[in-house]
């Protein structure tokens, strides 16, 4: 099934870029949201006439929303909405000198991990409704990002897991609330995969990650992410899940 217009958050770089190459390789024209800067306009560069930068920053709403509206116009009909705009963020609930987690982290993490998803998602889905349904009366499908650490946080993750258990909490109350208009939801939970975040560690390190992994013993691909985004969108029975992508992998506590 055709995609004509995308909007991929975070796709800049990351699972966010390697899915907005998969979708412009298939003829859809997809804006590009992520931080103003060189990087935005370097990668929108890329693909000519397919794609447009939004940047703006997901914590700014009013923002947010100004850029939106005009994305949507350039795109004529939205169909599918990605959201990979996300931050990870580390520390234990008490260090150790007995101080507290900082509450300015905390609410940092879930205000661009949590807010910047539920933000783009419900303005994406309002898009979505004016379309013309399909033979199955579907309108789009909006697929957002959370993570293994959802499920297995690790020492020092309560901000980066809370943010993204609530994202997949939200998953199928999203589902069941957009069902009314023909709008799918779904989730990707990813777990080790190459990105920039872990562009800081060393190859030892990375080896060390690799060797964790239950099988294949290497970290994951942002093509392997893409890779399942488009097989959601062709996929029209998936609606409400989330789905772990991560090698049979589950976190150690550190």
């Amino acid at each position: 099934m055709q995609i004509h217009g995308a909007l991929v958050t975070g796709g800049a770089s990351g699972l966010g870029l390697a899915t907005v190459e998969s979708l412009i390789a298939r003829g859809a024209k997809v804006a590009i949201l992520d931080l103003p800067g060189e990087k935005l306009d370097a990668v929108v560069a890329r693909f000519g006439d397919q794609a447009r930068a939004v940047g703006v920053d997901v914590t700014d709403d009013s923002a947010v929303n100004v850029e939106l509206t005009a994305a949507f116009e350039w795109l004529g009909q939205l169909d599918l909405a990605v959201m990979c705009a996300g931050i990870v963020l580390g520390a234990r609930a008490l260090d150790r000198e007995g101080n507290a987690h900082p509450m300015a982290m905390f609410r940092k993490v879930i205000d661009i991990n949590l807010n910047g998803t539920f933000h783009v998602a419900t303005a994406a889905a309002a898009a979505m409704s004016r379309n013309e349904p399909n033979g199955d009366g579907q309108r789009g499908v909006l697929l957002m990002t959370a993570s293994v650490a959802a499920f297995d946080g690790q020492i020092g993750q309560s901000a980066y897991s809370a943010s993204k258990s609530a994202i997949a909490g939200m998953t199928l109350p999203l589902a069941r609330d957009l069902s009314a208009v023909g709008i799918r939801v779904c989730t990707i939970a990813p777990g080790v995969v190459e990105t920039p975040i872990y562009d800081q560690l060393s190859p030892e390190v990375l080896q060390a990650l690799a060797t964790q992994q239950l099988f294949p013993k290497r970290l994951g691909r942002p093509s392997e992410y893409a890779q399942l985004v488009n097989h959601i969108w062709d996929n029209a029975f998936l609606n409400g899940e989330v789905i772990r992508l991560d090698a049979g992998t589950r976190l150690p506590p550190k």
